[in-house]
């Protein structure tokens, strides 16, 4: 590869002295310096200005294998200049709290670890009482809970223009044939008029519940309401994987819980976070991905020993606001547990292989790296679990995040030779650069200039815009103006297209990647150009995935004649795609304050505490 198509980046914008010893080349200095070639910013960003991290000591990852006579002076030199948070007030970033990353995380906690097991053992012994009472039902508990813990309802107030009452009219249509055809159940086959079940969750009414409040859609809430309070059960005999139904169930019971202010929906919360607990007891602390909610047994997933290490590392955010809504601290201590043990991982350049296993708590070697299935959701949640928690300058998790997104920088990311198209590839067996990219990773522009909003520096801005470009055109250049489930990358001028899509990737799934990081950038910039791509967008689906009784995937994009209508509707197209299309075209772009609340990974809000 030649040094015009890798872009090469140093930490956080800040140039390293780096020697061809540690694997760097000459003309590896700064971010600024690289990605200055990729163009200037087409539109104005209001928080350019915004102070960054500056004087954040990180440890070399390198130096913590290295024996060394003089620990002190060896330690003095590993330590590389870096951002400062500067959100909202000047902040010197010091290793001064229970987090500090100077030292990997040690096996002395084994005593509070078996203390933390002990109270989980506990815990899952009756799931609908309440962790660490005695016999205090859930509903009994949720119901005298009151003061400033409970939620306060919130209110909106339905669209407002053409566009969003575009979205709305599919939203009704999509629930209409899923209410008729599929009610109850997990998804809608809106072609041959029946449904589908993954867990026997009625996923698609969770998943939809805080999109209609959001929408306005009284009616359609409470009759999705009546449901989750008189049918939706958790004692079944079924199998179900611990990170789809975090995000969609738990995460959409709580979002529901804290838009209405509605207690049902905390306490199906809590006896659903309950019976997922048992994933934690595993033999490393990093959880199963499977459990079966009836008999509360967890155990890996059946095609592998191993867990996907985004599937572990995606859970976080809702744990811990379940505690914090509840005052029941036995959900955030397991899951944040969790954090501790990744964070404690070696993790080359801060990526991570994307198959961890749950019985030894090691990643898998050789595994592939990707920011796509099975990782992307790590990175995202770093940050987000960051903001989550008060924006602590010297968490780990920042520090984590910051150091993954110079990884991308200078291991993945690639320009197409001609166009100079730039994108995020994957490195399989850890090593080998496959210029792939799901539509999957078109989360990260957004996930990145959030993190820009609360202080991240320049370089993640700057890598911001360009993949969202690109990712736009893995739309625009289909002839259905539809994205591909993966798109692949010219390496060489030799190659007749910069762009392309082979024939097993050409599906389409109505995924909400692209759309929700349309969202963030019209929401953070005010730039209504981005309604307008999401509006070309919006317009395709409309055109190509709709059809008598909802919409439907698709499973050939390059054909407008032969699209191969695949017959399901994924909850996530009402929990997610339309919800970010929604608020992508509202007048108030702070219609949802990204000060105040923060979207999980399948779209559900959580709200911001303070530490």
């Amino acid at each position: 590869m030649e040094n015009s198509d890798h872009i090469s980046v140093t930490l956080s914008g800040v140039g390293v002295n780096c020697t061809e010893e540690d694997g760097c080349s000459a003309k590896q200095y700064g971010v600024k310096d690289q990605l200055q070639d990729i163009g200037a910013p087409p539109w104005s960003f209001p928080n350019d200005n915004l102070p960054e991290f500056k004087d954040m000591k990180l440890p070399d990852m390198r130096q913590r294998s290295k024996k060394s006579a003089n620990t002190q002076e060896s330690r003095k030199e590993s330590y590389i200049q870096a951002p400062l948070v500067d959100v909202p007030n000047k902040i010197s970033i010091q290793e001064n709290n229970d987090n500090r990353i100077d030292e990997p995380v040690v096996e002395a906690q084994s005593a509070a670890e078996d203390d933390e097991r002990v109270d989980l053992e506990a815990a899952v012994a009756n799931p609908r009482v309440v962790p660490g009472t005695k016999d205090v039902l859930i509903t009994d508990y949720v119901n005298k809970l009151e003061g400033s813990i409970l939620a306060q309802k919130q209110h909106f107030h339905g669209a407002t223009n053409e566009r969003q009452s575009a979205v709305v009219a599919a939203f009704k249509h999509s629930w209409a044939g899923y209410k008729k055809y599929a009610w109850g159940h997990d998804n809608l086959k809106p072609l041959s008029q029946s449904s589908h079940d993954w867990f026997g969750l009625g996923l698609t009414i969770v998943d939809s519940l805080d999109t209609m409040y959001i929408m306005g859609l009284e009616d359609e809430f409470s009759e999705a309401r009546e449901w989750v309070s008189n049918f939706l059960t958790f004692d079944v005999n079924r199998d179900i994987n611990l990170f789809e139904v975090t995000i969609r169930i738990l995460g959409g019971l709580l979002s529901a819980y804290h838009l209405s202010g509605d207690k049902m929906f905390l306490s199906k919360s809590l006896e659903l976070g309950n019976r997922m607990l048992p994933c934690f007891l595993s033999p490393s602390g990093i959880p199963f991905s499977d459990v079966n909610l009836g008999s509360m047994s967890a155990h890996s997933p059946k095609w592998s020993p191993d867990s996907s290490t985004s599937e572990v590392t995606t859970i976080q955010l809702e744990f811990r606001d379940l505690s914090r809504s509840t005052n029941i601290s036995i959900y955030e201590k397991a899951s944040h547990a969790v954090n501790k043990k990744v964070h404690a991982l070696e993790k080359p350049d801060g990526l991570v292989p994307i198959f961890i296993n749950a019985n030894t708590g090691t990643f898998r070697n050789y595994a592939t790296i990707s920011l796509g299935a099975r990782g992307d959701s790590y990175y995202e949640y770093l940050l987000k679990q960051w903001l989550q928690t008060g924006r602590k300058p010297d968490d780990f998790l920042i520090v984590d995040y910051m150091r993954a997104i110079d990884g991308v920088l200078t291991k993945l990311l690639r320009r197409t030779p001609k166009e100079q198209h730039v994108y995020i590839g994957e490195l399989i067996n850890g090593k080998d650069f496959k210029p792939k990219m799901d539509h999957l990773t078109c989360y990260l522009p957004g996930t990145l200039l959030l993190g820009h909003k609360f202080g991240m520096p320049t370089s993640h801005l700057l890598l911001a815009r360009d993949l969202l470009e690109t990712c736009y055109q893995t739309y625009m250049r289909q002839p259905t103006q539809l994205a591909p489930e993966i798109s692949h990358f010219a390496l060489t001028t030799n190659e007749e297209q910069e762009i392309y899509v082979k024939p097993n990737d050409a599906h389409n799934l109505l995924r909400p990647e692209f759309i929700e990081s349309l969202y963030y950038f019209y929401a953070i910039t005010g730039n209504r150009t981005y309604q307008d791509m999401g509006w070309n967008i919006f317009q395709a689906f409309e055109k190509h995935t709709k059809v008598a009784y909802g919409y439907t995937s698709i499973g050939n994009v390059k054909h407008i004649f032969n699209t191969r209508l695949r017959d399901m509707m994924e909850s996530f197209w009402l929990g997610e795609t339309l919800k970010y299309f929604y608020l992508l075209f509202s007048d108030n772009r702070k219609e949802i304050d990204l000060d105040k609340w923060l979207f999980n990974s399948e779209a559900h809000l959580v709200p911001f505490r303070n530490h």
